[in-house]
Protein backbone atom coordinates (compact mmCIF):
# COMPACT_ATOMS: atom_id res chain seq x y z
CA UNK A 1 0.00 0.00 0.00
CA UNK A 2 1.00 3.91 -0.37
CA UNK A 3 1.44 4.44 3.19
CA UNK A 4 0.43 3.53 6.88
CA UNK A 5 -2.08 5.79 6.66
CA UNK A 6 -3.83 3.13 3.50
CA UNK A 7 -2.44 0.12 5.61
CA UNK A 8 -4.49 1.48 8.60
CA UNK A 9 -7.64 2.56 6.52
CA UNK A 10 -7.29 -1.28 5.42
CA UNK A 11 -7.09 -2.96 8.66
CA UNK A 12 -10.09 -1.06 9.60
CA UNK A 13 -12.28 -2.35 7.11
CA UNK A 14 -11.62 -6.07 7.78
CA UNK A 15 -14.18 -8.31 9.78
CA UNK A 16 -12.23 -11.31 10.20
CA UNK A 17 -8.68 -10.14 11.47
CA UNK A 18 -7.49 -9.51 14.45
CA UNK A 19 -4.84 -6.55 15.01
CA UNK A 20 -2.26 -7.94 16.61
CA UNK A 21 1.73 -9.54 16.05
CA UNK A 22 1.20 -12.89 17.65
CA UNK A 23 -0.79 -14.51 20.09
CA UNK A 24 -0.23 -17.79 19.57
CA UNK A 25 -3.60 -19.04 18.67
CA UNK A 26 -5.75 -19.80 15.70
CA UNK A 27 -7.28 -16.69 14.82
CA UNK A 28 -6.55 -14.80 11.16
CA UNK A 29 -4.56 -11.98 12.45
CA UNK A 30 -3.27 -8.23 10.47
CA UNK A 31 -0.72 -5.90 11.34
CA UNK A 32 1.69 -3.24 9.98
CA UNK A 33 5.23 -3.96 10.84
CA UNK A 34 6.56 -0.63 10.01
CA UNK A 35 4.16 0.66 13.05
CA UNK A 36 4.63 -2.69 15.00
CA UNK A 37 7.26 -5.14 15.03
CA UNK A 38 9.51 -3.36 13.41
CA UNK A 39 8.77 0.30 15.00
CA UNK A 40 12.14 0.86 16.56
CA UNK A 41 14.32 0.39 13.40
CA UNK A 42 15.03 3.61 11.43
CA UNK A 43 12.50 3.92 7.96
CA UNK A 44 16.23 3.74 6.14
CA UNK A 45 17.12 0.30 6.82
CA UNK A 46 13.32 -0.90 6.85
CA UNK A 47 12.75 0.36 3.61
CA UNK A 48 16.18 -1.74 2.23
CA UNK A 49 14.76 -4.80 3.66
CA UNK A 50 11.45 -3.68 2.31
CA UNK A 51 9.44 -3.50 5.39
CA UNK A 52 7.81 -0.33 3.69
CA UNK A 53 5.49 1.89 6.01
CA UNK A 54 2.45 0.53 3.39
CA UNK A 55 3.39 -2.92 4.33
CA UNK A 56 0.62 -5.21 5.46
CA UNK A 57 1.59 -8.83 7.03
CA UNK A 58 -1.69 -10.73 7.26
CA UNK A 59 -1.46 -14.24 9.10
CA UNK A 60 -4.14 -16.87 8.04
CA UNK A 61 -5.94 -18.96 10.90
CA UNK A 62 -8.76 -21.94 10.84
CA UNK A 63 -11.52 -19.27 9.44
CA UNK A 64 -12.80 -20.28 5.97
CA UNK A 65 -10.45 -19.71 3.31
CA UNK A 66 -13.35 -17.50 1.23
CA UNK A 67 -14.29 -15.11 4.27
CA UNK A 68 -11.02 -14.17 4.40
CA UNK A 69 -10.03 -13.67 0.69
CA UNK A 70 -13.59 -12.01 0.73
CA UNK A 71 -13.11 -9.61 3.42
CA UNK A 72 -9.67 -9.00 2.42
CA UNK A 73 -11.34 -7.75 -1.30
CA UNK A 74 -13.77 -5.63 0.70
CA UNK A 75 -11.44 -3.79 2.66
CA UNK A 76 -9.05 -3.14 -0.60
CA UNK A 77 -12.00 -1.88 -2.18
CA UNK A 78 -12.31 0.69 0.33
CA UNK A 79 -8.80 2.04 -0.80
Amino acid sequence: LKNTESAKQLIKATSYYTLAESLGAVESLISVPALMTHASIPADIRAKEGITDGLVRISVGIEDTEDLVDDLKQALDTL
